[in-house]
């Protein structure tokens, strides 16, 4: 398995939103999210709300045979549960998640003891 990290912009005063958006996904929403994360081909996914001088940002971490395939096919999808996910996201983030990203994070360093 390969692991990605993806960072996306909070707009101001959305960090509440974001938190109650992965209670929603995490709580009554699981069912849905797992049947989506398994066909995208995520394997694990995990979310951190960060605090910067810049504002705050979400931070994705998954882990998937091939990440970048994997946000290829959800950001492609129509299934009812990616749209509700990619429109609700994209109102936190203030980006466009039916549209390709423009470039996703390159790894520049790894370790492990």
């Amino acid at each position: 398995m390969a692991t990605m990290a993806v960072s996306f912009p909070v707009l101001p005063g959305k960090a509440d939103e974001a938190r109650r958006f992965g209670e929603e996904v995490m709580g009554p929403r699981r069912t849905e999210a797992a049947a989506s994360f398994r066909h995208i081909g995520v394997t694990h996914e995990t979310w951190y709300l960060q605090s910067t001088p810049m504002g705050d940002m979400i931070i994705v971490w998954m882990e998937a045979a091939d990440p970048t395939a994997a946000f290829q096919k959800w950001g492609a999808s129509e299934a009812p549960f990616d749209r509700w996910f990619k429109q609700t996201a994209g109102a936190i983030c203030g980006l466009d998640f039916n549209q390709p990203m423009p470039a996703l994070p390159r790894q520049i360093m790894d370790w492990e003891g």
